[in-house]
């Protein structure tokens, strides 16, 4: 189990790392309050994630008001499961347009669209999709520029990808301590290559709670000149 953080700068930096048993509740809840004894004392303002059920409980036990947001890649993977190959291609592309849509409206439009194309014949499918709506579309709330980063755990991903190929060779060769001491190295060395992320600017208005509509920071001037507009 692996947490990345992002700094009021906009630098990736790892957080956390334990073994768990099967990414249990316990596991992460244990994770999560020992960031918290080290000094985690305000709750992260997003946490994204794919789709261990483990994690998102603990998560609101330790940091009840951290918003969620699942990994699209994640889910996609997930849905296209569900569904015939032959019907893949033109499903994943649906998929892009939900959350490639430049507005949370917009993307609940294509949502609804996706639904009534393959409910009758691929329920499964998409019971998969709907069931996580809301926490597809969190990202909506924050800046456009962060979108991208967001939006997946790729960062993590991509770099336990590598992590993965190194430590398969030692399966069985080694201690869980060994192992999980060469799995920080690992993403220790990777850190130095992780890259800021766009918009880092935008970070201390996160920080402090600035409220986010479509991408766009909402302020008293906005909201007046919205009413202004209505009249």
């Amino acid at each position: 189990m692996v947490i990345i953080g992002v700094t009021d700068k906009g630098h990736k930096e790892l957080l956390g790392l334990e073994s768990g048993y099967r990414e249990s509740e316990l596991s992460w809840k244990t994770l999560l309050l020992r960031l918290k004894d080290q000094g985690l004392a305000q709750a992260p303002q997003l946490a994204i994630g794919d789709g261990a059920l483990g994690f998102w409980k603990a998560l609101s036990q330790v940091f009840p008001t951290t918003k969620k947001q699942r990994c699209w890649v994640h889910k996609t993977a997930n849905v296209l499961n569900k569904l015939p190959k032959r019907q893949q291609p033109e499903a994943k592309r649906a998929i892009w347009e939900i959350y490639r849509a430049e507005s949370k409206t917009e993307a609940k439009c294509d949502f609804n669209r996706f639904i009534a194309t393959y409910q009758a014949k691929y329920p499964e499918a998409t019971r998969c999709l709907a069931k996580d709506r809301d926490v597809l579309l969190t990202f909506f709330d924050f800046p456009t520029e962060h979108w991208a980063h967001i939006r997946t755990t790729n960062p993590i991903e991509s770099t336990f990808a590598t992590v993965r190929l190194r430590t398969d060779k030692t399966r069985g060769c080694v201690s869980k301590d060994t192992i999980l001491a060469l799995v920080f190295k690992l993403v220790e060395s990777a850190q130095k290559s992780w890259l800021r992320i766009r918009g880092f600017k935008y970070l201390a208005d996160v920080i402090e709670g600035v409220p986010f509509k479509d991408g766009a920071r909402v302020d008293d001037n906005t909201n007046l000149t919205q009413m202004q507009d209505a009249a």
